[in-house]
C-alpha cells in the first residue's frame, strides 16, 4: 500500500485529488473510501506501473494453477486443458489436447468453453461475479483468478495473495504479490457480497 502511493501515477494522482495523505483505507475518506471500479482503469493501465518501471499487461488467468490446487487437488501430473496457455505452461489448448491423454486430465474455462468438452473429463469452470453459483473459479480480466469453491463448499480469497474488504462501491481487491501492473482495491463489475471467515479452513471467504 504505502509502495503504491508513493510510487505509482494513478495512485498518486488520485489520492491526491481526494485529499489522502497517508496510504491507509479509511472508512468515510476519499470517493468510495478509496475504492476504484474496475471499468475506470480502461485505457490507463500504462499509469499502473510503478515509477522504476514494468508490465502494464495484466494477466486474466493469475494465481490460477495456486487456487486450482486449493479447490481441485491437481497433483503434478495433471494435465490442465484450457484457456490461455500463453500465460500458463502447464495449460494445454482446448484445441490441442491429445486425442487419448494419459493420467488425470482436468479441463478448466468458461461455461461456454467447457460445452464442448467430453462428458468423461472433469472440469472446473471459470466464472465471474455475475455467473457465481456453487463451484469454480472466481476470475476477472484484470485482477485475474481471485479464488475458487473448496470442499467446505465455501468461495475462498487466493488469501494470502489478495486482500479484499468490503467498500460502499462493492468488493475491493488489492493484489499483494504483484509487482506491476499494481491494482489495488480494485472492484470487478458485480462484485457484490460480504467477506467472512469460513468455519472450516479459519481463512477469508466471499459470503452471499
Amino acid at each position: 500500500m504505502r509502495s503504491s502511493f508513493a510510487t505509482v501515477p494513478f495512485y498518486r494522482e488520485r489520492w491526491a485529488l481526494h485529499g489522502r495523505t497517508d496510504p491507509v483505507m479509511v472508512a468515510g475518506k476519499g470517493e468510495r473510501d478509496g475504492a476504484v471500479p474496475a471499468e475506470e482503469l480502461a485505457g490507463r493501465l500504462p499509469d499502473l506501473v510503478p515509477l522504476a518501471g514494468g508490465s502494464a499487461t495484466p494477466d486474466p488467468l493469475r494465481g490460477l494453477e495456486i487456487v486450482l490446487h486449493q479447490c481441485a487437488r491437481i497433483s503434478p501430473d495433471t494435465l490442465i486443458i484450457g484457456a490461455a496457455p500463453e500465460y500458463h505452461p502447464r495449460v494445454v489448448a482446448f484445441e490441442s489436447t491429445p486425442d487419448e491423454p494419459r493420467g488425470h486430465v482436468l479441463a478448466v474455462g468458461t461455461p461456454g468453453q467447457l460445452a464442448g468438452v467430453g462428458q468423461d473429463i472433469p472440469r472446473v469452470p471459470l466464472v465471474t461475479f455475475a455467473e457465481r453459483g456453487s463451484e469454480g473459479l472466481l476470475v476477472d480480466d484484470l485482477l485475474g483468478v481471485l479464488g475458487g469453491v473448496r470442499d467446505c463448499g465455501n468461495w475462498h480469497v487466493d488469501w494470502p495473495r489478495v486482500y479484499a474488504r468490503e467498500t460502499p462501491l462493492g468488493l475491493a481487491f488489492t493484489l499483494l504479490l504483484q509487482r506491476s501492473p499494481r491494482l489495488v482495491d480494485i472492484v470487478p463489475a458485480g462484485a457484490s457480497g460480504r467477506i467472512a471467515r469460513c468455519p472450516q479452513h479459519r481463512t477469508p471467504v466471499i459470503a452471499a
